[in-house]
């Protein structure tokens, strides 16, 4: 296999663990904390999870351990969309498992959870684990989006583990797959089946945190990557002075990457989803902002700029976000009929007929190409693909169309040419930063700590992350503490909460305090590439989001 010289360089680099995992396991200890109950809907959650509700936050400390000694074999799951650190976790988990014991064996899973369900793994060694370290991407074991949520599926899943004789299976994923972790964890405690679940915390969304989960991993690294293209096409448009340029950034349903992203690089213009459905914005309101913008930004001979726009961003318009959740429950009660239309035509007709007036009024309203991409395929959740909805594009021809009636009243004379981007694998396989390449090794390697201990339904957690490496705090927090009641596919079930870019929050109020500069004067920022080799206070930031979040 031809390798570049940087991924050669990086297989040498030696993940920073946090003090307490430095020492060696025998003595790394655990102390309990306080119980823990859900952050909402408590009655219905504790009756799904008799077993794994209600489990108390644990940590590490340097204390002689009362893990018992015994022989593991463990299996891991990637599951979900791609987040740059990954394979650290795998390698984390795979180094305090032989640390642990040299007969201790790590089993990956093919594809996903589907690879648990279909008996696809392959045992992992030095000389194939080699390869992954440091590296982005999943592609060690490949990811899938199965979700386990069937007694049947929990079955075979068991059945799987006991004939290769596991103790316990780590589920790397986001909200959705460590909602499975949870549920899975039931499982296998209501039948008493030896078999315990850890989760760790993946998405670069950036929506999966609390108290306790500063942030997930491959966030850091996806902002970065963003933010050097961004900072790129910034330099470039205050070169050519004659593009605006509409960016859209991954995100799903939060708005954590646009806003970090806008700490990063200054923009003139970048939405904040959460602060839309909180002030209750129309979509002609987003377009007269912008159009006002454009046009102060004319008015001083500057007819170019840049703005951020989040992925899940027309889930957030109030009139469109009503749309999205009527269109999502049609769909899925009526989805043998609608699967039998086969024009976009008789598609429209059968929706339309089905929608409130006043959604049938927006979706009207909406460009047939935006109305095509409302119809197409449900995500494995039953939500709208919001990726493939070009916001961007609809913002263009909007904020046009609004420029030129202006300037027929005298009221706009610059010009408006406009260029739209889409930002979102290009950081989702990335090489990992110092920061999640630190970050997630840690994260797999507590999560062996946590299966020695005896614990399942507890995801891996590792705090105190704006401190450096050996400062980092070393833990668990039972899954079920982040889980509410939500409507999917039409019907409501558990899932862990997303976390959503808090308007009274620091990260935010920092945007808030000077967006109205960047509006008006040209304030680029230009982050560059990520750095690996270096002075620490270059190649081992974190986010600013993160650093706000914890300033004092």
């Amino acid at each position: 296999m031809t390798i570049s010289p940087l991924q050669k360089a990086r297989y040498g680099y030696q993940p920073k663990l946090p003090k307490i995992l430095q020492n060696d396991i025998s003595n790394v200890a655990i102390e309990y904390g306080k119980a823990t109950q859900s952050v909402s809907d408590q009655d219905k959650i504790r009756e799904m999870f008799p077993n794994t509700y209600g489990m108390k936050e644990i940590s590490f400390l340097a204390a002689p351990s009362k893990a018992e000694n015994r022989k593991h074999i463990v299996g891991v799951i990637l599951s979900g969309g791609q987040a740059p650190g990954g394979h650290n976790v795998i390698t984390g988990l795979y180094d305090a498992l032989k640390k642990a014991g040299k007969d201790n064996v790590l089993l990956g899973f093919k594809g996903g959870p589907s690879g648990l369900l279909e008996d696809d793994c392959v045992e992992f060694t030095d000389e194939f684990i080699n390869e992954y370290r440091n590296t982005g991407g999943f592609d060690i074991i490949g990811s899938g989006r199965t979700k386990l949520e069937t007694v049947e599926q929990f079955k075979v899943a068991g059945e799987v583990a006991k004939k290769h004789g596991l103790n316990a299976i780590v589920i790397i994923g986001g909200d959705d797959s460590n909602t499975n972790a949870a549920v899975l964890a039931e499982y296998f405690a209501s039948n008493n089946a030896g078999i315990q679940v850890i989760g760790c915390p993946k998405t670069i969304d950036g929506d999966l945190k609390n108290d306790v989960i500063e942030t997930s991993f491959g966030f850091d690294t996806a902002c970065k990557t963003y933010s050097e293209l961004i900072g790129n096409i910034e330099r470039d448009a205050a070169s050519a002075r004659k593009y605006w340029h509409f960016i859209k950034v991954m995100g799903r349903s939060a708005s954590h990457i646009a806003l970090e992203c806008a700490l990063e690089c200054q923009p003139n213009i970048c939405l904040i989803g959460e602060e839309v459905e909180a002030k209750k914005q129309s979509m002609m309101d987003i377009v007269n902002y912008i159009a006002d913008v454009v046009t102060v930004r004319a008015q001083e001979g500057c007819n170019f700029g840049v703005a951020i726009i989040p992925e899940g961003l027309i889930e957030f318009i109030p009139e469109v976000k009503i749309l999205i959740s009527e269109l999502n429950d049609l769909l899925a009660q009526n989805e043998k009929e609608y699967s039998l239309l086969s024009s976009f035509e008789s598609q429209t007709a059968f929706i339309s007929a089905k929608l409130s007036e006043n959604s049938r009024k927006v979706f009207a309203s909406l460009p047939s190409d935006i109305q095509k991409q409302l119809l197409m395929d449900r995500d494995p959740h039953g939500n709208v693909q919001v990726s493939r909805i070009e916001t961007e594009k609809l913002l263009i021809t909007m904020v046009s169309e609004e420029l030129a009636r202006r300037k027929k009243e005298g009221k706009y004379s610059g010009k408006f040419n406009a260029l739209n981007h889409f930002f979102g694998y290009e950081g989702r396989c990335a090489f990992p930063s110092n920061f999640d390449a630190d970050y997630c090794y840690s994260l797999g390697y507590n999560a062996f700590l946590l299966i020695a201990n005896g614990l399942t339904g507890y995801m891996s957690v590792v705090t105190g992350l704006s401190e450096g490496p050996a400062n980092w705090k070393a833990g668990g927090i039972p899954i079920t503490k982040m889980m509410n009641i939500e409507r999917r596919h039409g019907e409501y079930k558990p899932v862990i909460r997303k976390a959503l870019v808090e308007l009274d929050g620091k990260p935010f109020k920092y945007f808030e305090e000077r967006r109205k500069t960047w509006e008006k004067e040209t304030c680029f920022t230009f982050p560059g590439a990520i750095q690996y080799y270096g002075p620490e206070e270059v190649c081992d930031i974190t986010t600013r989001t993160l650093v706000l979040e914890q300033s004092k």
